[in-house]
């Protein structure tokens, strides 16, 4: 009896333990030190995204309140972008130029890193950390430091206002880091994979191309978005090497531009020109973010 009159009395016991456990956890969950990283993760996100806000709202303010502090315009004007896309700028030709520029760097780090990434993580031979070690040690230069080794040796070659100019030192400065993420990324993969792909009758190349480079995918487009990235935001030695309307990428032209017409003080026009530039990478990112974290996360960065 005494048995049976308990039974409830241990549920109701089990069931309130279980509902304090669920109270603590939710407490815990929403302490002092939770509410600390929300609010510096809002702060960061705001810190990131003001610079974006104020240009984005500085293009849509026409010539009369381009210098007020508002938060957002009185009235909202599209004549900076007119000024931008049909003024006499030529602003499509330096996006053409980048584009350009950009895509040959990612095309030709991609289809170096790769190989030597595979090599470096596949392989196995003596010094094979110093090599990655080294490669790394490539990136450690300032670009500033060559601008004018780079300015002479493109003036010999005849390359100075061509878009070789920019492309092969993009390539050395992106080609290391793109190295070192697919060589540890490749590095994190299951080599049985491979190794029963030749077992099946698979040689090393097909079955690199049919059971490793699929499985790397998300690295790839990781490395390939930053090499994207850094190629489209590179300004010093295209700054030199880059004179006129031929090959000024965005950057260059960024800075150089003058605005609708001569004597109009280009503020708005400048604004205007960078959301333009902007936006195509945010929207990038927005796309391949699912592979981007997936990249990082299973990667060089764990």
């Amino acid at each position: 009896m005494t048995a049976v009159e308990t039974a409830p009395q241990r549920r109701e016991s089990t069931s309130g333990a279980r509902h304090d456990q669920r109270r603590g956890r939710r407490r815990r969950r929403w302490s002092w030190e939770s509410w600390v990283i929300a609010l510096g993760m809002v702060l960061l996100v705001l810190y990131c995204l003001a610079p974006f806000y104020w240009m984005f709202v500085s293009s849509l303010k026409g010539p009369g309140e381009i210098t007020s502090n508002g938060l957002w315009p009185e009235e909202v004007s599209l004549v900076n972008y007119r000024g931008v896309l049909g003024g006499a700028n030529d602003f499509g030709y330096a996006v053409r130029n980048s584009l350009i520029i950009a895509g040959s760097t990612t095309v030709v780090t991609m289809a170096i890193a790769v190989f030597s990434g595979y090599a470096l993580a596949r392989l196995r031979f003596r010094g094979r950390d110093l090599v990655l070690g080294l490669i790394l040690a490539c990136s450690m230069f300032p670009g500033v430091a060559i601008v004018t080794p780079l300015y002479q040796l493109f003036s010999g070659w005849g390359w100075i206002d061509e878009y070789q100019a920019m492309v092969v030192p993009n390539i050395s400065f992106a080609l290391p880091l793109a190295i070192f993420i697919l060589t540890t990324f490749f590095r994190e993969m299951p080599w049985e994979l491979e190794e029963a792909a030749r077992v099946d009758g698979c040689g090393t190349l097909r079955a690199f191309s049919r059971v490793v480079l699929p499985l790397a995918t998300p690295g790839l487009a990781t490395t390939a978005l930053l090499v994207f990235l850094a190629a489209w935001n590179e300004y010093l030695i295209s700054s030199v090497v880059s004179i006129t309307l031929a090959s000024n990428p965005v950057t260059v032209a960024l800075a150089k531009f003058a605005g609708d017409s001569e004597f109009q003080q280009p503020f708005g026009s400048q604004m205007a020109a960078g959301v333009i530039v902007t936006l195509p990478l945010i929207v990038l990112v927005l796309v391949f973010q699912r592979r981007i974290v997936e990249g990082l996360s299973a990667g060089g960065f764990r």
